[in-house]
């Protein structure tokens, strides 16, 4: 439920009124700023409530930006200001200043301007919504009134709602070949009273059949998921396209965009895996590759942001260097594609998957996202050698708890940390790089069953305690979660795949799924500013380095069919403890009212 306060005396002629109402806005009218004190006092304080000048002129587009984004506590245009129940002591406060100060009695200027003056002033962070060319005025005069109407008249309203629906900034597939139509089943879906999360479990729904088509191993299923893998992709645009569109935007909504953009990609690897071993050819090996690449490339993409999200003197030579790239039509999208984006991705996967076979679509896949992750992590290590950033507490606890630390690497972190102030800058991630590499190439050096790997791995979780022993700060402190990602991940693969026996692969494949939804979950609540999942999960899954060493010591002690079982075993109750949490978090978070957030720039 939302109540506008109308101040003012109303404008013969003036839509304001229908316009609020279509809004969902219940309406109430203050004769002066009294009044509306009075007014805003009995408006429950679970409620949004907005201050409207009734001589307001602009486009209803303009108000529902204005007035309507469930993100922000306070927002306001001219001529309007609103608060969500987070906001209203603020607003209130406002309120009686303007009163206490002897605005109580004169409308002669808008009151809605007055205090959206007054919350600035205070710096309560009001959100003022980029309006472009949309109007919103409070014109002083019939001339001026006239004016303003003329020049709603000259703008599409509707027009301007459909472009802006459309990201900012997206991939060249993305922009020329799904938008131009998107947009309009975004708008069609609005229409209809659809949601955001029922269209973006629609194209979880679409990407699991296109998944089960894929593991029929015919080619007519193999050329039916393609198609379904592009429809589901539409349907992802859509759901963002609609949430701008309407701006039903919400905490619940924007985890469930971005988990089942992950969980829909590699159901579709598993499917293609599924499908190529009917046809006998075993290809989970590069399935399960697939996925670590993948999952590795975000977690630097996010390693990366959250180091710099806050960084003082954030300047860089190579920086300068990118921006001026930018200002180069053509460079933008070739710099945009070369990085393999989710819908350049998707695309190359599914016309892969129609024309040819799932071993090539995945040798495409794996050549493309490796040519992609090197090109992004060598220009952002060169930004963090060039530029001379103070990186803050809140950068260092971020990639701390992207680390995903366990008990022993904890542990040994509080005993190394006297000896580690005294190491040079760079031992962090060089000390988290040798650790990945001895424990993996031991791993895939020795025999299967041998006692190496689980020596390596006691080393690897020394060398990771090391690497977290100080605050993570410098320059390039944010490679060593993509490193631990990498170790982790690659040592369940190359252990899966020496054990040499049927099943082996698709248990690691799971095992690697449910770890990875859980360091998704990690990044998204941070992202959202909920913090890192409690510090049980973490420990009752062991952290990284934990199942690390356990997969290790499983390897040694049982035999390759027992190791097996032992994964999937392994995979399941990760799944369900990692799943059941993060369930409850975030429905928990939807319910509790907590800011809705919306991701706009993220496109891999």
């Amino acid at each position: 439920m939302s109540t506008a306060i109308l101040t003012g005396p109303p404008v013969p002629g003036s839509s304001i009124e229908a316009d609020l109402r279509s809004l969902g806005f219940d309406l109430r009218t203050a004769a002066d700023a009294a009044e509306a004190e009075t007014l805003l006092a009995e408006v429950p304080g679970d409620e949004r409530v907005a201050l409207v000048d009734a001589r307001f002129v602009g486009h209803v587009h303009a108000l529902r930006l204005g007035l309507t984004d469930p993100r922000f506590p306070l927002a306001g245009i001219p001529g309007a200001v609103t608060a969500q129940p987070a906001g209203r002591q603020a607003l209130t406060r406002a309120m009686a200043r303007e009163n206490s100060a002897g605005g109580g009695t004169t409308m002669v200027d808008s009151l809605a301007d007055r205090i959206l003056t007054s919350l600035d002033a205070d710096g309560t962070g009001v959100h003022h919504p980029e309006l472009g060319s949309l109007v919103a005025a409070v014109p002083a005069d019939p001339q001026a009134r006239n004016e303003a109407r003329q020049a709603v008249a000259d703008v599409d309203d509707e027009a301007v709602r459909l472009k802006s629906a459309v990201k900012a900034r997206d991939g060249f597939f993305t922009t020329y070949c799904i938008s131009p139509y998107s947009r309009y089943i975004a708008r069609w879906c609005a229409r209809r009273g659809l949601t955001p999360n029922q269209v973006t479990t629609a194209s979880l729904i679409t990407a699991l059949i296109a998944a089960a088509c894929a593991a029929t191993g015919t080619r007519g299923g193999f050329v039916a998921a393609g198609v379904l893998l592009i429809a589901s992709f539409v349907l992802d645009c859509t759901d963002g396209q609609l949430a701008r569109y309407s701006l039903q935007y919400s905490t619940l909504g924007a985890w469930l965009d971005a988990t089942f953009d992950r969980a829909k990609e590699y159901a579709y690897y598993a499917g293609l895996a599924l499908g190529a071993a009917r046809g006998g050819d075993d290809v989970w090996a590069l399935a399960l590759g697939a996925m670590v690449l993948q999952t590795c490339r975000h977690v630097v993409d996010f390693s990366f942001n959250e180091a710099n999200h806050d960084a003082t003197a954030n300047t860089s030579p190579t920086a300068a260097l990118s921006d001026k790239l930018d200002s180069v039509g053509w460079t933008v999208w070739v710099r945009r594609m070369i990085v393999l984006p989710i819908g350049e991705r998707w695309a190359m996967i599914a016309v892969l998957t129609a024309v040819t076979t799932p071993r090539i679509t995945f040798y495409a896949l794996l050549v493309g996202c490796a040519f992609a992750a090197t090109y992004t992590t060598a220009g952002r290590v060169l930004r963090s050698l060039t530029r001379k950033a103070r990186r803050t507490d809140r950068a260092a606890g971020a990639l701390a708890d992207l680390a995903d630390s366990g008990p022993l690497a904890q542990g040994l972190a509080g005993a190394l940390r006297k000896p580690a102030r005294g190491l040079p800058g760079f031992t962090a991630p060089a000390v988290a790089l040798l650790g990945a590499l001895a424990v993996v190439l031991t791993a895939a050096l020795t025999d299967f069953g041998g006692p190496w790997p689980v020596v390596a791995a006691l080393g690897y979780t020394l060398t990771s305690g090391l690497a977290v022993a100080r605050p993570l700060k410098g320059a390039l402190d944010w490679l060593v979660p993509p490193f631990l990602r990498a170790a982790e991940y690659g040592t369940v693969l190359v252990l899966a795949a020496k054990a040499d026996v049927s099943g082996a692969l698709p248990a690691a494949f799971g095992l690697v799924a449910a770890v990875a939804y859980h360091h998704y979950d990690t990044v998204y609540r941070i992202r959202g500013d909920a913090g890192a999942p409690p510090a049980w999960l973490v420990r009752s899954i062991g952290g990284h380095e934990g199942r690390t060493l356990l997969v290790t010591v499983l390897a040694a002690l049982l035999t390759a069919s027992q190791f097996k079982v032992a994964l999937t075993a392994l995979a399941v109750a990760v799944a369900l403890v990692v799943l059941v949490e993060s369930i409850r978090f975030w429905v928990g978070a939807h319910q509790g009212g907590a800011p809705a957030v919306h991701d706009e720039g993220e496109t891999a």
